[in-house]
């Protein structure tokens, strides 16, 4: 059952005299009454033509924040349980008085089921060796160079070339470059296109013919046969260091100086990082086991600011890549209330574990003090390298450290068997 109550304010006397005052002032100067200059009619002049109906609107917008100031003052008693934001509305409105009515949606009842001693298992972390021989080859990879041959063209080498494509004797957009840096056996061409240049070497020229495929994104050269004129400027040979002295040196890597050094400081991170993602995992396998146990009857309006959440967080990650929302729904034909429709189900999960986890630490008697949100603060700030006060600032402040705190120590009664 959804949990409201609906608040009465009545705004009367002075105060909505001024406010209805103030909105006369202001649309005194936008009106035009033969005979006065803008803002110069008098107010029974105004009043005879427009009538005092025509303030009510601009009067309560002067007055709604007074009136939500008074709702909140006459209702501190639950004000923490509030879930989302008032809906506000007139119920009676004249030239003595107007009465605002607030529905305030409270926080769901919420019914805890089994949430210790769950059957969630969590997988133990473990790395291969082709796990590290992956990771050695990759950095092998990041400090390559690339050296110019004079020998033939070989797959994995890289070549500089122009090349200018026709179909039927026509060029055709993007078909032609100069000076392309190709990476033989890439992929990034043509199927067949990369393949032909091996055995040519820097200064030889020769006409490529190759195919485009049925399903190019080019409706004009699906399954075209085209000719490309290729010329070679030069061809570089991707060199990957050995795992020798020199090599160790330029990595300055702590206490890595030999293969099985290295090896063993690849296993440690790799591990830490499994772990890491593990922990997760089984995090995640708690709160969603735990959350089938659990009866709750989430307001919609709760549900529509999470999504307003989700959606500024989705927006400002996309600005991050270069692309705006308006962008992202025409790659994808959709709109905002399509985004929302996909976003709901995860947003209801979100209340549900907040909610749950609240009701957790309320069920266990966690509670977190100031000293020790205070030292919580000072651990995340040393951690992000940030200043503590800055770092608190950008948090929300010592309360949302609290609250944060307490949340996780939550999620650790989970653990608990």
């Amino acid at each position: 059952m959804i949990r409201t109550k609906e608040v009465e304010i009545k705004i009367e006397g002075k105060e909505w005299k001024d406010a209805l005052n103030k909105a006369f002032l202001k649309a005194n100067k936008k009106v035009r009454i033969d005979g006065f200059r803008p803002g110069k009619a008098p107010k029974e002049i105004f009043l005879k033509k427009y009538g005092k109906e025509s303030l009510y609107m601009d009067a309560a917008d002067l007055v709604a924040e007074k009136a939500y100031m008074k709702m909140l003052d006459e209702n501190k008693d639950i004000i923490n349980e509030l879930v989302a934001k008032p809906e506000i509305s007139f119920k009676n409105i004249d030239d003595k008085a107007i009465e605002f009515e607030f529905v305030l949606t409270l926080r769901p009842e919420v019914k805890l089921g089994k949430y210790k001693g769950l059957d969630v298992k969590k997988e133990k972390a473990e790395v291969t060796k082709e796990e590290i021989d992956k990771a050695i080859d990759s950095i092998r990879n990041r400090y390559a160079e690339n050296i110019l041959k004079e020998d033939k063209i070989s797959n994995g080498d890289i070549a500089i070339i122009d090349f200018e494509g026709s179909v039927d004797g026509a060029p055709f957009d993007g078909g032609k470059a100069e000076n392309y840096s190709l990476t033989i056996g890439s992929g990034m061409f043509i199927p067949g296109f990369e393949e032909q240049l091996i055995g040519l070497k820097a200064g030889d020229e020769k006409d490529i013919k190759v195919t485009f495929p049925k399903d190019y994104h080019a409706e004009n050269l699906k399954g075209k046969e085209a000719v490309f004129k290729i010329k070679i400027h030069e061809v570089k040979e991707i060199k990957v260091p050995e795992l020798d002295k020199d090599f160790f040196e330029d990595l300055a890597m702590e206490g890595v100086d030999s293969k099985e050094t290295l090896e063993k400081e690849l296993k440690k991170n790799i591990l830490a990082r499994k772990e890491a993602d593990l922990d997760n995992k089984y995090m995640d396998n708690l709160l969603e086991a735990a959350s089938k146990n659990v009866e709750i009857d989430i307001p919609e309006v709760m549900t529509e600011e999470e999504l307003d959440r989700m959606l500024k967080q989705y927006t400002e990650s996309l600005q991050m890549q270069g692309i705006t929302l308006e962008q992202f729904y025409q790659f994808t034909n959709s709109d905002e209330k399509a985004l929302r429709d996909q976003m709901t189900e995860e947003a209801n999960k979100r209340i549900t574990y907040r909610l749950m986890l609240e009701e957790i630490a309320k069920a266990e008697n966690i509670e977190v003090s100031d000293e020790e949100a205070s030292k919580a603060a000072a651990d995340m700030a040393e951690k992000y390298q940030m200043d503590k006060d800055e770092f608190l600032k950008m948090f929300g402040g010592l309360d949302m450290v609290k609250y944060d705190v307490q949340m996780r120590k939550a999620m650790d009664v989970l653990k608990e068997k």
